[in-house]
């Protein structure tokens, strides 16, 4: 158990201690789009504000990406990148199907990642010693299911209504194809995915805080993550997890047939 691990979980307090006491409290929303709907709200920012305010006073020559404020020590090998909570939509809803995401960089390569969930009192974490689940003052090492056939799998997607520009066929083919599928759980179905209890998430048009953090959590507990390409996948874009390889390729093969 490593001191990565312990600042995650110092950060993840901070960032709680800024979400819960909103939680189901009806927050002003915010809304970034002119011409569509992209919540934020006050959680979000005074979450951000605080793991930047950890960031820079324990790595302060580090790099931070952050989905509300955006980034700063550009240049830095080392880089921060934060959702404050990932899955908006869910926290304004009451439904406790968001997180937070704080994932780092180095030299490009993700390394290390959490994701909280602090009404459910879960903390998903990953450094190079492995990947686990924190809950209760306890830690348990996470593994990916094993699946490999896709009649056994179960997927999921926050949406398949985010498959646009052609790419909804494809999708529509891969989960026809799957035992089970289910919607709406953004990070949260990465951290299942990680602890075997989900196969296969698929997500489009995905930004880099959206994915950094999750990606040493999924292939530290023995899954495969990449683009729909097939690309390593800390920029974000087209998002293919899966608990196997086998299962992976398989699936990939229907996304990139479109």
């Amino acid at each position: 158990m490593t001191e990565m691990l312990d600042f995650m979980r110092v950060l993840a307090d901070a960032a709680a201690g800024e979400t819960l006491s909103r939680f189901r409290r009806r927050p002003a929303i915010d809304n970034k789009l002119a011409d569509g709907f992209d919540p934020v709200t006050e959680a979000d920012r005074e979450a951000e504000r605080a793991i930047r305010a950890l960031l820079g006073e324990r790595f302060p020559a580090d790099g931070i990406l952050g989905e509300e404020f955006g980034i700063t020590n550009g240049d830095s090998a080392r880089r921060w990148v934060i959702d404050p909570i990932d899955g908006t939509r869910a926290f304004i809803s009451g439904l406790p199907l968001w997180g937070t995401l704080v994932g780092l960089t180095e030299n490009g390569r993700a390394t290390a990642g959490m994701m909280s969930q602090p009404f459910t009192g879960e903390l998903y974490a990953a450094d190079e010693s492995g990947a686990y689940l924190e809950k209760s003052g306890e830690r348990a090492r996470l593994k990916a299911s094993g699946v490999t056939e896709l009649s056994e799998a179960t997927i999921c997607t926050t949406t398949p209504a985010l498959f646009i520009d052609g790419k909804r066929p494809a999708y529509d083919r891969l989960e026809g194809s799957v035992r089970l599928a289910r919607y709406g759980t953004d990070c949260y179905a990465y951290a299942m995915l990680a602890s075997g209890h989900v196969d296969l998430v698929v997500e489009p048009g995905l930004q880099p805080y959206d994915i950094v953090a999750l990606i040493p959590i999924i292939e530290r507990a023995g899954g495969v993550i990449t683009t729909f390409g097939g690309e390593r996948p800390e920029g974000g874009g087209d998002i293919i997890a899966a608990a196997t390889p086998q299962l992976h390729a398989k699936a990939r093969a229907f996304l990139v047939a479109g």
